[in-house]
C-alpha cells in the first residue's frame, strides 16, 4: 500500500457552465452585460450617488452603500474567471488560487447575510419605534455592526478554508462547476470530508438561520405595525420603504439555502450550478436596480443627477 503510486492534485480543471461552443458565445455576452451592470449599478448608481447626495446620507443608505460594496466585491471574485472560461478551451486554476477564491467569496457572502439582517432591524426600528431610532441606530453603533459583520465574515470563511486546506486531492482534478465552491470540491477529495460537511451545516447553517430569524422577527413586527396604520396612503408608504429589501432577502436566502443547507446525498451538480448563478451574479446585479427603481429618494436623486449632467457647461 505504501508503494502504491498516486498523483497529488496541484491544479484543478474548471468545466464551467457548458461545453457547447455556440452557447459559450451567447453566455459570454450575457454575463459580461450582467457583470458590467453590477459594477456600474453598485459602484456608480448606489455608492457614488449616496455619497454625493446630502439627502441620502442617512443610516439606511449607509447600510445600502455597504451592501453595494459587498455585491461588487463578491461578484468580482466570480465573474472574471467565469468570463475567461467561455473564451478558452481548457480553464485551469491552481490549488492556492482556488483556496483564495474560496476564502474571499466566503467572506463577502457571509457579510451579505449580516448586512441584510441589519437592514431589516433598521427598518423595524424606523417603522415600529421611530421615536427611539436615534438612540437605537446611532452612527457609531451602525459602524460597529458593519465592522462586526466584516470580522464575522472573515472568521467564518477562514474556518472553512482552513478545514478545506487540510484535505487531500489525489483523484480527479476536474471541478464540474464554474468556481471553487465547497460542495463540488468535497466530492473530489480522497480524504474523509464528514467534518467539512458537518462544519458547513453547522457554521454556515447557524449564521444563515440566525440572520434569517432576525429578518423574520423584524418583518413580523413591521407587518403588525403597518396593519395598524389607518390610512391606505400611510400603509403604502410604510410598505414601500422596506419592499426593496424584502425582495432582495427573499431571493438571497432562498437560493443560498438550496445549495448549502442540505445533505450531501441530495446534492445535484447541475441544479447547484443554476442556483449559484443567481446568488453569485444575478443578485448583485438586481440589488441596485431594485433599490433605485422602487426607492423614491434614490430614484429622485438619480434623476436630479442625470438632469444636472445634461445641462451644458454645468458641473455634475
Amino acid at each position: 500500500m505504501a508503494a502504491k503510486n498516486f498523483t497529488v492534485v496541484t491544479e484543478f480543471i474548471i468545466l464551467g457552465l457548458t461545453d457547447n461552443t455556440e452557447l459559450k458565445v451567447v453566455l459570454f455576452v450575457l454575463f459580461l452585460v450582467i457583470y458590467a451592470i453590477t459594477l456600474v449599478g453598485n459602484l456608480g448608481m448606489m455608492i457614488f450617488l449616496i455619497q454625493v447626495t446630502p439627502k441620502l446620507r442617512t443610516l439606511m443608505y449607509f447600510f445600502l452603500s455597504c451592501l453595494s460594496s459587498v455585491d461588487a466585491c463578491y461578484s468580482s471574485v466570480i465573474a472574471p474567471k467565469l468570463l475567461i472560461s467561455f473564451l478558452v478551451v481548457r480553464q485551469t486554476i491552481s490549488f492556492s488560487a482556488c483556496i483564495v477564491q474560496h476564502l474571499f467569496f466566503g467572506v463577502f457572502i457571509t457579510i451579505e447575510g449580516f448586512l441584510l439582517s441589519m437592514m431589516a432591524y433598521d427598518y423595524y426600528v424606523a417603522i415600529v419605534n421611530p421615536l427611539l431610532y436615534a438612540a437605537a441606530m446611532s452612527k457609531r453603533k451602525s459602524v460597529g455592526l458593519v465592522t462586526g459583520s466584516l470580522i464575522g465574515g472573515m472568521i467564518n470563511s477562514l474556518t472553512h478554508t482552513i478545514s478545506f486546506g487540510r484535505l487531500s486531492f489525489c483523484r480527479s482534478n476536474v471541478i464540474s462547476h464554474f468556481f471553487c465552491d465547497v460542495p463540488p470540491l468535497l466530492k473530489l477529495s480522497c480524504s474523509d470530508t464528514s467534518m467539512n460537511e458537518l462544519l458547513l451545516l453547522t457554521s454556515s447553517g447557524v449564521i444563515a438561520m440566525a440572520t434569517f430569524l432576525i429578518v423574520i422577527i423584524s418583518y413580523t413586527f413591521i407587518a403588525v405595525a403597518i396593519l395598524r396604520i389607518r390610512s391606505a396612503a400611510g400603509r403604502q408608504k410604510a410598505f414601500s420603504t422596506c419592499a426593496s429589501h424584502l425582495t432582495t432577502v427573499t431571493i438571497f436566502y432562498s437560493t443560498l439555502s438550496f445549495n448549502y443547507i442540505q445533505p450531501s446525498s441530495q446534492y445535484s451538480v447541475e441544479q447547484e450550478k443554476v442556483v449559484s448563478v443567481f446568488y453569485t451574479l444575478v443578485i448583485p446585479m438586481l440589488n441596485p436596480l431594485i433599490y433605485s427603481l422602487r426607492n423614491k429618494e434614490v430614484k429622485a436623486a438619480r434623476q436630479k443627477r442625470e438632469g444636472r449632467s445634461s445641462i451644458p457647461g454645468r458641473e455634475s
